[in-house]
């Protein structure tokens, strides 16, 4: 399911990129391409109000089916389950709250009063 959605999603993008540059310049920059007279440029291939009307729908249907695609292929790959990069830190890595009454501690064993023993078993 999801290659055929990748397959359509691919040809869409592609569609879309060849409307956009179908569709005429609407500024006159450097005076090629763009407008309808002389038929000269795509300008008298496809010049007329409906076809630039044509061109512009199609052009946002494609953009519409572009986004929803995107959004559906987005879901696939995230498997439909939300999570948080907070939960892949394990407990031990976690950085520890500070003291409630204000004093430091000493994260190194038996380097405080003495009395703390370490975390590993010792043979």
């Amino acid at each position: 399911m999801t290659t055929v959605l990748l397959v359509i999603h691919l040809l869409i993008a592609i569609a879309l990129v060849i409307l956009v540059l179908l569709q005429p310049s609407e500024g006159g920059g450097l005076g090629i391409g763009g407008g309808s007279g002389g038929g000269s440029g795509l300008g008298g291939f496809l010049g007329g109000r409906g076809t630039a009307n044509l061109l512009t729908r199609t052009t946002a249907v494609l953009a519409a089916l572009f986004m929803a695609t995107s959004m559906v292929l987005t879901i696939f790959a995230g498997g439909g389950e939300q999570r948080s990069i907070l939960d892949q830190i394990p407990e031990s890595e976690a950085p520890a709250a500070p003291a409630a009454g204000g004093a430091e501690t000493s994260p190194e064993p038996g380097a405080g009063s003495g009395e703390e023993t370490p975390d590993v078993p010792v043979q």
